[in-house]
């Protein structure tokens, strides 16, 4: 009857909507201390202004980034005994909240997918008192359905048997049978199932630590870790899947008590339950682990994601890249960087630093291919040597020198610097270290050298948008 006071009826509501949606993204993100880059909070932003009906739905499922739990309390160290006893890696990370380095014993990388499940198999099948399984994937494969058989036979035998498995990855791995474990009296826990909690702002973050501890409570403690999830292409693949390369290790000592804290910290989260502080006990001067001489071997655990305070792995690797010396080696299925991490290493390459990156020619990712091409170029600019293996590479590792090597679950892209829960170590003695670079060389003896082509304006304005809309938001 009135179409012009109709129009202007729905345009005096739709910008109502869009400034509620923009005041309530800026609200949410001050009272939940969202620190954003600010290229992705421009985005969001913009999002918001041109479609507000689909990006406040999208915020509200996706946008939080950080949940921070309350920061654990650092052991009472004076910054004497640090500056005499710790290198800088440790320094750093004990600065960012992270445990004092702890000792350990029997550290074995392992050479291959075959090793690595040898290795794992040792762990299950050793326990006698406990056994915790975080991973982001158990495969519907057949290495899927033997973790499943294994973890159930320990729980029947009395052992206490606790999985805690990332919701999305429940998904991702092709949703296995994983009744048998219920049967068994297996706990199984699902990490913000993506169902459940969608106006929480947690869907978007993702726990992709992956570890075993056996035993943590008793002296036979020991702890299996590293990149590799529970399915068959991640160790020995299978008549369909061909086997990745990729990384991983166990170890015995005290430091396997920091990797059951961190567990127990997430299965508290996961649960609903009130999650304490992981607790730094497990240190090299504190709690119950038995007094070490300086001789002996020490690593740290080194947590990064929504519950840690600061994005620790990020800054612990822009601190390496500005204070290597030497060399620089990096290894990860996927390389997309921030500004940030970028401009360090560009510029440690820039000083002389050899910065050697190894990447899958092709990764399962087909989107991260694409947007890793302009991060590749500059560092390429800059004297870095891009390597690109014919296979699968699937390992996370950083060589800094002769001083650290740090190894676990973190990528070189956004979503495990900024969004996931990661988990990596930092190993600083000399043969560890070297065990670490020999490996590298050894993958990078098998790629060869890649020399990015510099791309027309169509080519570069399409690397631009992927990365915008891809790895923004």
């Amino acid at each position: 009857m009135f179409p012009g006071l109709t129009t202007a009826y729905w345009l005096t509501l739709h910008g109502l909507v869009t400034i509620l949606a923009v005041l309530f993204y800026v609200i949410t993100s001050q009272l939940l201390q969202q620190r954003r880059h600010p290229s992705a909070a421009i985005a969001w932003v913009l999002f918001i202004l041109l479609m507000p009906y689909l990006a406040l739905p999208a915020f509200l499922t996706f946008g939080s980034r950080k949940q921070v739990r309350p920061r654990a309390t650092t052991p009472l160290i004076g910054a004497a005994t640090l500056a005499s006893e710790s290198s800088w890696p440790e320094r750093t990370a004990v600065a960012l909240g992270q445990p004092e380095a702890a000792p350990y014993e029997t550290l074995h990388l392992h050479a291959d997918g075959s090793a690595a499940l040898d290795a794992l198999w040792q762990v299950i099948d050793g326990a006698m008192h406990s056994i915790e399984v975080c991973t982001f994937i158990v495969g519907d494969d057949l290495l899927g359905r033997q973790v499943v058989e294994r973890l159930a036979s320990k729980a029947r035998a009395g052992v206490r048997v606790r999985l805690l498995l990332d919701g999305m990855g429940r998904w991702m791995g092709g949703r296995p049978d994983l009744k048998p474990l219920a049967a068994a009296g297996v706990e199984l826990t699902l990490f913000v199932p993506p169902m459940h909690s969608p106006l929480k702002g947690r869907t978007n973050l993702r726990n992709h630590r992956k570890l075993v501890v056996a035993d943590a409570a008793h002296e036979s403690r020991r702890l299996w870790c590293g990149g590799r999830n529970l399915a068959c292409e991640y160790f020995e693949g299978s008549a369909d899947k061909q086997a990745w390369h990729d990384l991983s290790f166990d170890l015995r000592g005290a430091l396997v008590l920091q990797a059951a804290s961190l567990f127990e910290h997430d299965w508290a989260f996961a649960n609903g339950l009130k999650a304490a502080p992981a607790t730094h006990a497990a240190s090299g001067r504190a709690g119950s682990a038995a007094p070490f001489a300086p001789s002996m071997r020490r690593a740290q655990l080194v947590a990064s994601g929504p519950d840690q305070v600061d994005d620790t792995v990020h800054a612990l690797l822009i601190t390496a890249a500005y204070r290597a010396g030497h060399r620089l080696q990096l290894a990860s299925p996927y390389f997309v960087p921030d500004s940030a991490l970028l401009t360090a290493l560009c510029l440690a390459a820039r000083r002389g630093v050899e910065v050697d990156l190894l990447l899958p020619r092709r990764s399962n990712h087909r989107l991260s291919d694409l947007a890793r091409r302009r991060a590749l170029r500059s560092l390429s600019d800059a004297g870095g040597r891009v390597w690109l293996t014919p296979y699968m590479l699937h390992a996370k590792l950083a060589v800094i020198d002769d001083v650290v090597a740090y190894t676990g679950t973190a990528n070189l892209d956004s979503r495990s610097l900024f969004l996931n829960y990661e988990l990596m170590f930092a190993f600083e003695d000399g043969d560890a270290v070297a065990a670490c670079a020999a490996w590298f060389e050894k993958e990078r003896s098998l790629a060869a050298r890649h020399l990015p082509l510099r791309p027309g304006l169509w080519g570069d304005l399409a690397d631009g948008l992927v990365l915008w809309l891809g790895f923004q938001l």
